[in-house]
């Protein structure tokens, strides 16, 4: 019999299928609407003003006043917020400047408006709703949640608050899971992630978990430590446990050591969140890809990443986009990000409705030698070959190799093995046959002798989590690049883990 609340979850999710229903099967009205809605808004913003929000009624218009920008180009702009200045990029002041670490930037600062807030928090709610809309599996409810995440601790710059991202969801969880939800406060704002983790250790032992969330690297790592302290599969200490909620990265390479420390499968729900907005979320168990977000105050363009450097490459909306492709996401939103390009790149799965998965980052990518590798092959490449053998992957990541002491470049490998393959150089060969049949011009290399084979660098257990404890990224939203175009991670891990 039904409890009460996982009757009401029920109903609510059936509302909530019919209500994203009319927005995404009405996919291109809907961006239309957002679209106008953006301008006319922030047509009085110092922004609005400086690229003539007054004159811009069609796509072609906001394309010709709007170029793309990235956060080292909108800075200016952003700078004006900090310092205190109102009506900049959107009307008046944001609530939340969610502060995160970059490549080129520093510290960036991404305005989260009192418009935008709560696209953040309804895209998360919304993928449990759905999944218990499609699998009626409404025990989750009942049972207690984790979400393993930043500290909700912020700080305050001239009237603003800022924090991680996570840390400032954190303070919207709804009054009725409050009681569900764990960790603590408390732990919630430990800074130093290993002693976070053992205390979420300690909080979660005794308890009925039935939803478990975060970066799957991160969840790694606490799972691991469940069994070290109790001796027992995550699954026999939460027999309940049934739904595991992450985004960030792609989860199938874990998926197999994550069900070995489960000791069963469980359902799971990917996410697409992001400092910038949340962009899509898995609506369905059985279909590939996730939910683009459309009726959220977000506006998308889409730029084929093979011309993406070009001097003017085209810039195309939803109407334009085929399933397959690898673009660049361009976004302009209710938080004041004008045709900002977030360094991600996705691919359409689906168009009705639109479903996308996320192929990689437009930074991440080798391309040493004119091959253009992305993350979607590398990933691809190494499922394809751990499918055919027992080896398992805790972490991996990949470098072009220029230099070599002797002999063609390569692409190396760097991979933290769960289970080691008895023959290293015949798994490294799958790998590379598999990435030759993803990618023509990885192909054309080897076969015409510019390139030799892959060649793997094994890292001892744990290696990761120390690279990233060494570089200060360790837990959060941290995670480590699948792939670079340079040498910086390889020498890093090279320098400062050992290797066999």
């Amino acid at each position: 019999m039904l409890s009460i609340k996982a009757f009401a979850a029920k109903l609510y999710a059936a509302k909530t299928y019919n209500k994203i229903n009319k927005w995404a099967l009405n996919p291109i009205d809907t961006q239309k609407r957002v679209f106008e809605s953006l301008i006319a808004d922030a047509s009085f913003t110092q922004f609005g003003k400086d690229h003539n929000f007054n004159k811009i009624k069609t796509h072609k218009d906001f394309i010709n006043n709007v170029p793309i920008r990235d956060y080292e180009a909108l800075k200016p702009y952003v700078e004006k917020v900090i310092g205190g200045e109102e009506d900049v990029l959107w009307k008046g002041k944001p609530l939340y400047f969610a502060k995160t670490s970059g490549t080129t930037s520093g510290a960036k600062y991404i305005p989260i408006t009192k418009e935008s807030m709560p696209g953040h928090i309804e895209a998360a709610k919304n993928a449990i709703l759905l999944y218990i809309h499609q699998t009626g599996n409404t025990k989750i409810v009942n049972g207690k949640m984790i979400f393993l995440q930043g500290s909700p601790v912020l700080e305050t710059k001239n009237g603003i608050q800022l924090g991680r991202l996570s840390g400032i969801v954190a303070h919207y969880v709804p009054k009725y899971l409050q009681k569900n939800r764990l960790p603590t406060f408390e732990t919630n704002c430990i800074e130093d992630w290993e002693t976070k983790v053992n205390m979420i250790v300690k909080e979660t032992l005794k308890e009925d978990m039935s939803v478990i969330a975060g970066i799957p690297s991160w969840v790694q790592m606490y799972f691991e430590k469940l069994i070290e302290e109790k001796g027992q599969k995550v699954g026999d200490l939460f027999q309940n446990f049934s739904l595991f909620i992450f985004g960030g990265v792609n989860y199938e390479p874990y998926r197999s050591k994550f069900e070995s420390l489960i000791g069963r499968k469980v359902d799971s729900i990917e996410l697409y969140p992001a400092s910038e907005g949340f962009f899509a979320f898995q609506d369905q168990q059985n279909e590939k890809g996730m939910l683009l977000q459309l009726d959220s105050g977000m506006f998308y363009e889409f730029i084929v990443a093979d011309t993406f450097f070009d001097p003017s490459p085209t810039r195309l909306t939803l109407k334009d986009v085929k399933i397959g492709v690898n673009y660049v996401i361009i976004i302009s939103t209710n938080a004041g990000l004008w045709a900002y390009n977030i360094g991600d790149t996705i691919q359409f799965t689906s168009t009705t409705p639109f479903r996308v998965i996320v192929s990689g980052r437009i930074k991440h990518f080798i391309s040493a030698f004119g091959e253009h590798v992305i993350a979607k092959e590398v990933e691809h490449a190494l499922l394809s070959a751990l499918k055919s053998t027992n080896v398992s992957v805790s972490e991996f990541t990949v470098a072009p190799q220029t230099t070599p002491s002797e002999g063609l470049p390569y692409h190396e490998w760097f991979i933290e093995f769960e289970k080691s393959p008895s023959d290293l150089e015949g798994f490294a060969a799958k790998i590379d046959s598999a990435l030759q049949l993803q990618n023509s011009y990885y192909l054309d290399l080897i076969q015409g002798k510019v390139l030799q084979p892959l060649k793997i660098i094994q890292v001892q257990k744990g290696g990761f989590q120390r690279y990233m404890k060494n570089i200060g990224k360790l837990g959060g939203q941290n995670k480590t690049p699948r792939l670079s175009n340079d040498r910086k991670i390889a020498d890093v891990l090279i320098k400062n883990i050992h290797t066999n």
